[in-house]
């Protein structure tokens, strides 16, 4: 995902370890993998900003400041905080910080505060409009980082303890397992009447999109657009990364018309979504605005087929080996890699077994053009229209 998103046009990354991010049922680095996330997006002139954005407790200060040091020696360009014990060790070792959406900063006053004690930024909270954020930006002097595209929270920030009342789980302790997007039964106090809640997920939200009225946001002042992750596939944070690249580019280049803007918004409805929501930046959203059904409604998923086995950087061929399914000219298809990140490319002119051919099944070898280069070993996935 990181190789994803640093060649699909990321000017930096957010990223999360083991300890003390919102993210602890991810996947996420360990702290001996910093200097090399550093070095891979310096390559590419982006820049890294490591979450530290739950609370901590006393036992656990020791080893945040040993995750701070070791992300000022390794170079990286920010810590995204919001628990003054991280603030304070962020100062003591000089480390630039960005305050969070955890804090909720929804006003000039607020944002100046964290000013004055040294944050770089502030992640605004998620309830401001695009009018109040512009008046924040207005009459104060920091960077306003603001989210454009991804999961949402129906709590205040995220700061909810649903998670932890119903399961052990704590949301604030980066423990979060959504129990908000399940269904449920609901009794009134006689339990003569219930209600079933399925229909109408009300705490379940809907996904942010902002590409419709980025113009607007951009013309804000907005210093930073975030997009979320939230524990989603390489090929959504590819493929989102892409189109809010592409959409602040044709900004700046004056066609950023409603017709690329529908297109964009088509591009996103293709992989993970829960439906779109334009959040709070245009109005205060209703039920109607926010919830959503649970699960991907994508019409597209993707289905392992196979491994590529070798890739020859003259000819732009990749070759790949079927474990499972079938492939057709014609098809769409994603390789995934560690280092490749996320390739999409149309198996055009293939060859099966080293024959000209139009369908490989399982245990066949495919060869195709790829121009964009692959490694062996990366996994190959049929893009499918449902």
């Amino acid at each position: 995902m990181l190789n994803a998103v640093i060649n699909s046009g990321a000017d930096a990354v957010y990223f999360g370890i083991r300890d003390f991010n919102m993210r602890a049922q991810a996947d996420n680095f360990t702290i001996e993998d910093i200097p090399e996330i550093v070095r891979i997006a310096r390559e590419k002139d982006v820049e890294t900003h490591l979450t530290m954005n739950t609370i901590l407790y006393d036992e656990e200060l020791e080893t945040a400041e040993r995750i701070i040091k070791t992300a000022k020696e390794s170079g990286v360009d920010e810590i995204i905080c919001w628990d003054f014990s991280v603030i304070e060790l962020c100062k003591q070792y000089n480390m630039p910080f960005c305050v969070s959406t955890q804090a909720s900063v929804s006003n000039s006053l607020a944002a100046s505060y964290f000013k004055t004690i040294g944050a770089k930024r502030v992640v605004i909270a998620r309830e401001c409009s695009i009018e109040q954020i512009a008046n924040i930006i207005k009459n104060t002097d920091i960077e306003i980082e603001a989210f454009v595209h991804g999961a949402m929270c129906i709590a205040v920030s995220g700061r909810c303890f649903m998670s932890h009342e119903l399961f052990g789980r704590s949301a604030n302790r980066g423990d979060c397992i959504q129990p908000c997007r399940r269904e449920y039964q609901i009794f009134d106090d006689r339990k003569e009447n219930s209600l079933l809640l399925g229909e109408d997920y009300v705490m379940s939200s809907k996904d942010l999109c902002s590409i419709e009225f980025l113009d607007k946001l951009i013309e804000s002042g907005i210093h930073i657009f975030k997009i979320e992750g939230r524990k989603r596939s390489p090929e959504y944070a590819a493929k989102a990364t892409e189109v809010y690249r592409e959409a602040i580019d044709a900004y700046f280049e004056n066609h950023l018309t409603n017709e690329l803007k529908q297109k964009l918004s088509g591009e996103l409805n293709m992989v993970f979504n829960r439906g779109f929501t334009s959040g709070f930046y245009n109005h205060l959203p209703g039920s109607n605005d926010f919830a959503a059904e649970e699960g991907n409604i994508s019409p597209v998923k993707k289905e392992y087929i196979g491994k590529i086995i070798n890739y020859f950087k003259v000819n732009q061929v990749a070759f790949i080996r079927l474990e499972s399914g079938g492939l057709s000219e014609g098809d769409d298809i994603y390789i995934l890699g560690k280092t490749s990140g996320v390739v999409e490319v149309q198996a055009a002119s293939m060859q099966v077994n080293d024959k000209a051919g139009s369908l490989a099944v399982k245990g066949d070898t495919v060869t195709l053009f790829c121009p964009e280069r692959v490694r062996n070993g990366d996994k190959v996935y049929l893009k499918k229209t449902m």
